[in-house]
Parts: structure tokens; C-alpha cells; sequence
């Protein structure tokens, strides 16, 4: 896999975002639509009870060379769960899935933990406006912890092959006490297959990338294509400690390729793209997704704290 870098195409403080966002544009997921592409990302507002912060969903629309703004999300694209729920706190990420005449969202909603930081779960909603707004199905998770994966459910990507849906999701190992304000967080990646996109069989507790950095390596946000007869997998890796304040310890894109979906071979050696020598891409790799467009392969991610400046494309080169 060799990648040319297009550029960043979207920094979100150039425009007006719905719900009071500001900044970040994390984990951008396309829709392929008639005549244009639709990204969608998360985005941020500050709780205002709080401090904190609140993930939303927005999208904006783009020409297919990416390279014009046609239209921002003005009206809330899926609503935050309500109180005590799953997705109170955030939906971050979501993927988008086409599905006859409607569109599946598989989210990753966030809530917030005493004793750590966080809790996720997937949750589904369903468009039957083309995408621009969504309702869940409920408001419990589709796919949450079980008795061999007991917390941090999410970051799904899912995808229809031979009549079988098959997600990719994290899942998480352990939380470790650092020095740091509050605990860390390990997870990897596994996967699991459904006959119709909502009742899901995970491999329990099954790793499916194997480690790079050390044992705990956190990977997060895989996204998958078939192409050349060969399935292809991105996703991103950070170390569990000092990743806030020490670049070289911060996410970056990996690569893995499979022939079957089921046994992965990671290859570090071809992920065919790096950081930047400088600007927004330089210190910070992250939340890629890949996926084809008027016959190109193409690959978006966020850059430099976690997408706080945008995303950008590369384009395959064959």
C-alpha cells in the first residue's frame, strides 16, 4: 500500500457547527451520495455544567474530488441519549452503512465513570432521509460488555460480505493506575459477525492484531476495504501513558491485511503512510478511514490532537 497525501481538506474552526461545537472533527466516516461525498465526524460542545465536554455528530458535505465545501450540518444529526443511558455523554465515533433504502449508524456512545474516566457501548440508529438524520432503534447498546470483555465496547465498523455483516470493534483489556490525573485505558481490536446487523456473535475476548509497541498497546478506530483480492485493515495505536505530553508516544496509522476476515497478518512495514514533516499532520496520526470513490481508493484521517484541526485524504496509489 503506497499513499499520496492530498492534504487537509476540513478544519473545523473555519465554519459554524450545530449544537454549539467548537473545534475537533474527529473520526471522519463517508457516505457516498449522487453527485456528492458526505463525511461525517464528531465534533465537541462544553458542558456547561460541568466543564467537560460533549461529542456530537455533524457532517458536511463535499464535492467528489474533495476539494469544495458544499454544505454544514445545521439541525442535530442524532440526539445524545438521555439521562443514565449508554450515549449520554457523547457519540464518538459513528460508521455509516448503507443498507437497501436506509442507512445504518453504528455509534459509539460515550458516558462518563466515577472511578475512571469512561464507559462505551455500540448503539445503532437508523436514516430513511438519506443520511441527515438518524433515530436509534433504543436506548440500550446493541453491542456492550460481556463476561471476557468487561468494559470499553465501540469505535464498530461495519460491513456486509456473502450475505453476512461483519464488524470490527475495541474492546478493553484492563485499566492501569499512572502517575497521571486518572487511570489509563488498554484496548484492542476484535470482531464479530450478525445475519441482520443487530443481534451480534462476538469471538470473545479474541485479540485479532497482534501488538507492535508492547502489551499495552492501545488500538483503536479499525476501518477495512477489499480490494485487489485481498482484504486491507488501518487502524490507529498509541502507548497507554504519556501520549498527551509526549509525541512519540501518541497515535499513528497501522496497517494489517487478511484473505479470509478471519486471520489477520499486521505489517508495519507497508502502511505506506507517515506524519508530515511539519503542520497539522506532523506529530499526530489518528482515526483513519478507508473507502473507494469513482473508482479510487482513498484514505481520511485526523492529524495533529486528536483531530482537533480537521482531517485530511491520501489517495492509493496502484
Amino acid at each position: 500500500m503506497k499513499w499520496k497525501k492530498l492534504g487537509r481538506i476540513f478544519n473545523p474552526i473555519d465554519y459554524k457547527l450545530a449544537n454549539n461545537c467548537v473545534e475537533f472533527a474527529q473520526s471522519p466516516q463517508t457516505l457516498i451520495c449522487d453527485g456528492f461525498v458526505r463525511i461525517y465526524f464528531s465534533t465537541r460542545e462544553t458542558d456547561k455544567k460541568n466543564g467537560k465536554f460533549l461529542s456530537h455528530i455533524s457532517f458536511v458535505d463535499m464535492t467528489m474530488d474533495f476539494r469544495t465545501v458544499l454544505n454544514i450540518s445545521e439541525k442535530v444529526v442524532i440526539k445524545l441519549g438521555e439521562l443514565g443511558t449508554f450515549d449520554e455523554h457523547g457519540i464518538f465515533p459513528i460508521n455509516v452503512v448503507k443498507d437497501k433504502n436506509r442507512i445504518l449508524a453504528y455509534t459509539c456512545g460515550w458516558s462518563r465513570r466515577v472511578a475512571v474516566s469512561v464507559e462505551t457501548s455500540t448503539g445503532l440508529a437508523i436514516s430513511n432521509d438519506n443520511g441527515l438524520t438518524f433515530n436509534k432503534i433504543g436506548h440500550g447498546p446493541v453491542l456492550t460488555s460481556s463476561p471476557n470483555e468487561p468494559f470499553l465496547v465501540g469505535d464498530s465498523f461495519v460491513t456486509a460480505f456473502d450475505e453476512m455483516y461483519h464488524m470490527l470493534y475495541i474492546f478493553g483489556t484492563k485499566w492501569i493506575n499512572t502517575s497521571e490525573e486518572e487511570p489509563a485505558r488498554v484496548y484492542k481490536i476484535g470482531q464479530a459477525t450478525s445475519p441482520d446487523g443487530i443481534n451480534w456473535i462476538k469471538e470473545e475476548g479474541k485479540q485479532i492484531i497482534s501488538d507492535f509497541l508492547n502489551s499495552d498497546e492501545c488500538q483503536a478506530l479499525p476501518t477495512i476495504i477489499y480490494h485487489n483480492n485481498r482484504y486491507h485493515m488501518y487502524f490507529c495505536y498509541r502507548e497507554a501513558t504519556g501520549f498527551r505530553k509526549d509525541k512519540t508516544r501518541g497515535y499513528r496509522l497501522g496497517y494489517a491485511y487478511s484473505d479470509d476476515l478471519k486471520r489477520w497478518t499486521r505489517d508495519e512495514v507497508n502502511v505506506g503512510i507517515n506524519f508530515s514533516d511539519e503542520g497539522w499532520d506532523s506529530e499526530m496520526m489518528c482515526y483513519p478511514h478507508i473507502f473507494k470513490c469513482e473508482e479510487k481508493v482513498y484514505l481520511l484521517y485526523n492529524g495533529n490532537e486528536f483531530g482537533r484541526y480537521g482531517f485530511g485524504i491520501a489517495v492509493l496509489e496502484e
